[in-house]
């Protein structure tokens, strides 16, 4: 209740979540410090996460006055129940609401009317149903859509003002004509560039609205059609940033979505950086990424690119071998599988000279003792042992006992 009552410029806008240590940046923008500091020297950023505008200047000065004014908000969630009460809760009339979706249509100042109308809809589910009774949806769509025609800078930062509100509303195939709304390729494609261009803060929108949506079962072809590899670029571009951790995961989610039900949409991923991403970002990821990042890499060692691309990296056998054992059962599943799809059609002196050198086969041993006796990844390990045997034995810290186990001299 306090996150979704909490007046948004009490949020940061890298991480959406309420600020303990604002500061204020030269460009006037308050952040939490640790993102904000994470944003210019862990990153190398030089922009303005919310303007985009380059920053010469990396200084930051607390906000007190800000802080001051979160923790008096603070302090009134806390306030005896008899108080609270007694205090007259705001009536949000329906034709207040109504007159601002006539406002988007005639008056210059969208993006104030955006403002309002999402401040109404952020006081709970019972204004996020009558926004959408009131014909909500259809407004901020059309207003949306027809905003991208004129591409100044006032007209963009209004349609980041609609994803505001948007990603507010459930976007579930419950509420039909919202989704089918927003689903259609036009507005679908605005929420693609604003997640290409878009602040920080409105990606995060947009990011939120693709994972609603990819949620009903949505069809991305005609998207990734329509947007190529640009598309793939951004999406990766949020799990590399790593700024904001819902964002990122978010995209992986949605990676996952597109390339298990389009082959051809791997090859976009792959062209995109996507295998490299991933490799970097691997040993550093938490159990969760980790595993979401193992999957694509699965996926994307489907195709011959993939597995080239995997191979290629300098980085990928001993970041995959070191996954083995060490983050969870499934990581390790998704690892061995990896490792079977590289042996099988890229069996390289080099390739088997890092799985023995980084531990991956030492590792495949134990599994023949901890797997199942008919599992399929024991089988896997299996197969690449009795396959590669006589390539590894030659070297001294292959395991002697498996020479025996698998009866070679």
């Amino acid at each position: 209740m306090e996150k979704m009552n909490c007046p948004p410029d009490f949020r940061c806008p890298i991480s959406m979540e309420i600020m303990k240590d604002p500061v204020t940046i030269v460009t006037g923008v308050s952040y939490e410090r640790k993102n904000i500091e994470k944003w210019f020297f862990v990153y190398n950023k030089k922009t303005c996460p919310t303007t985009m505008q380059c920053v010469e200047s990396f200084d930051m000065t607390p906000n007190h006055t800000l802080k001051r004014l979160i923790l008096a908000w603070k302090e009134t969630l806390v306030a005896p129940s008899s108080t609270s009460s007694s205090m007259p809760q705001p009536l949000i009339k329906h034709d207040e609401m109504v007159s601002l979706f006539t406002a988007l249509e005639s008056s210059p100042f969208k993006v104030s009317s955006m403002k309002k109308i999402r401040a109404i809809v952020e006081l709970g589910d019972e204004t996020k149903s009558d926004f959408i009774r009131s014909g909500g949806v259809e407004a901020v769509v059309g207003m949306l859509i027809n905003q991208f025609d004129n591409p100044d800078f006032v007209s963009f930062q209004a349609c980041e003002e609609a994803l505001g509100i948007l990603h507010l509303l459930p976007l579930s195939k419950q509420d039909e004509k919202s989704f089918q709304l927003i689903s259609q390729p036009d507005p679908m494609r605005s929420i693609a560039i604003i997640l290409q261009r878009g602040s920080a803060e409105a990606r995060f929108y947009a990011i939120t609205i693709f994972r609603k949506i990819g949620k009903t079962g949505f069809n991305w072809n005609p998207l990734i059609k329509d947007q190529g590899i640009d598309l793939f670029k951004s999406l990766l571009e949020l799990v590399y940033d790593g700024i904001c951790n819902k964002a990122s995961s978010y995209a992986l989610e949605i990676l996952f979505e597109i390339l298990s039900s389009s082959k051809k949409s791997r090859l976009k991923a792959i062209e995109a950086g996507a295998i490299c991403i991933l490799i970097e970002l691997l040993p550093d990821s938490n159990r969760s990424k980790s595993e979401k990042m193992l999957l694509l890499i699965k996926l994307l060692c489907e195709s011959p690119e993939g597995r080239m691309a995997m191979v290629d990296h300098s980085l990928g056998i001993p970041v995959i071998s070191k996954t083995l054992l060490q983050v969870s059962n499934l990581a390790t599943k998704l690892g061995v599988k990896i490792l079977w799809q590289v042996c099988n059609f890229h069996p390289t002196e080099r390739v088997l000279e890092e799985m023995l050198m980084h531990g991956a086969v030492k590792k495949m041993v134990t599994l023949l003792h901890l797997e199942g006796r008919l599992s399929s990844t024991k089988k896997k390990v299996l197969e690449m042992l009795k396959k590669h045997c006589n390539s590894w034995k030659r070297h001294q810290c292959f395991p002697c006992d498996l020479k025996d186990y698998l009866g070679v001299k």
